[in-house]
C-alpha cells in the first residue's frame, strides 16, 4: 500500500481488521449483542452550557508516533470522566493507532459518559459492532464515504447511535448537511499532509445551521485554542494528543472546559 493517500490506507486497514473479526462474529450475532445495549445521548452531552470536551484516548498516531508506552484505556476513561469531560472518544483502529475493540469495551465498563467509536467506518457491520461494544456514537468521515454517507447515517440512526460526520472543507460540509448530518466535526488536520489549520472552524461554522452541533477537532494545544474555538461557534472540542502527552490530563480537561 506504499504511495497510497493516508486516508485510503487507513480505510483499507480498518476494512481488513473488520474482515478478520467478521470471520468469528457474524452480523446476526452482532445484532443480538447490539440489541442488548441502550445508547446514551451523545449529542445532548455536547449541547450543555459552555464548551464541551470530548476526551480522546489513543496509543499512537501516524503523524506523531507513540503517544503512550503504557496504555490503559480503563484508567484513562476513569480519569477523563472524573475530570469533567462531556464524552469520551476511543480509537479502535489497530494497525495505525494501536487501538482495539477491547479498548472501547474497557472504557464502557468504567465510565458512564457517552462514548464515540473513532475508526474508519465504511460498512454497516462496523456500526453494529460499535453499539455491541457499548459505543453511543460513531465517526463517519465524509471524504471516505462520499455517496455512502447517507446510507451509514441511516444505519446509525436505525440503531440509536449518534453520528459525528467529519469534514475538512466547504464541499464536504455541504455534502454532510445534504446527507442530514446533525453533528459535524471539523478536522483541522489534513490527513495527507498532516498540516493543521485552526481557521477551518472559523471559516466553516457560518455555513452550518445553528441547530447542527459543531465539534472542533485536532490541533488544540491549550486553553487559548479552546477559547478561540468557542468564540468561533464550536459547541465542543475533541482533544486527544494534548491529553495523552499531559502529565496531568485531568487538570488539562478542567482547564479546557473553562475556556
Amino acid at each position: 500500500m506504499a504511495g497510497q493517500p493516508l486516508l485510503t490506507r487507513l480505510v483499507a486497514e480498518s476494512l481488513s481488521e473488520m474482515v478478520r473479526r467478521r470471520a468469528y462474529t457474524d452480523q446476526s450475532e452482532l445484532v443480538r449483542s447490539a440489541g442488548a445495549y441502550s445508547p446514551l445521548d451523545f449529542a445532548a452531552a455536547l449541547r450543555s452550557p459552555g464548551l464541551a470536551v470530548i476526551a480522546e484516548m489513543k496509543q499512537r498516531t501516524p503523524s506523531m508516533g507513540v503517544l503512550a508506552k503504557s496504555y490503559r484505556p480503563e484508567r484513562l476513561a476513569r480519569a477523563y470522566s472524573e475530570a469533567g469531560a462531556s464524552a469520551l472518544s476511543v480509537l479502535t483502529q489497530e494497525a495505525s493507532f494501536g487501538g482495539s475493540a477491547a479498548d472501547l469495551r474497557k472504557a464502557r465498563e468504567v465510565s458512564a459518559l457517552p462514548i464515540l467509536r473513532k475508526d474508519f467506518i465504511v460498512d454497516p457491520y462496523q456500526v453494529l459492532e460499535a453499539k455491541a461494544l457499548g459505543a453511543d456514537a460513531v465517526l463517519l468521515i465524509a471524504a471516505a464515504l462520499r455517496e455512502r454517507l447517507r446510507e451509514l447515517l441511516a444505519v446509525a440512526r436505525e440503531h440509536g447511535l449518534a453520528a459525528l460526520v467529519e469534514v475538512h472543507d466547504e464541499r464536504e460540509t455541504a455534502s454532510a448537511l445534504e446527507a442530514g448530518a446533525e453533528l459535524i466535526g471539523v478536522n483541522h488536520r489534513d490527513l495527507n499532509t498532516f498540516e493543521v489549520d485552526l481557521t477551518l472552524t472559523e471559516r466553516l461554522r457560518p455555513s452550518i445551521p445553528r441547530e447542527v452541533t459543531v465539534v472542533a477537532e485536532s490541533g488544540i494545544r491549550g486553553r487559548e485554542d479552546a477559547r478561540r474555538m468557542r468564540e468561533a461557534g464550536a459547541d465542543a472540542i475533541l482533544v486527544g494528543e494534548l491529553l495523552m502527552r499531559s502529565s496531568d490530563p485531568a487538570a488539562c480537561i478542567r482547564d479546557l472546559a473553562s475556556a
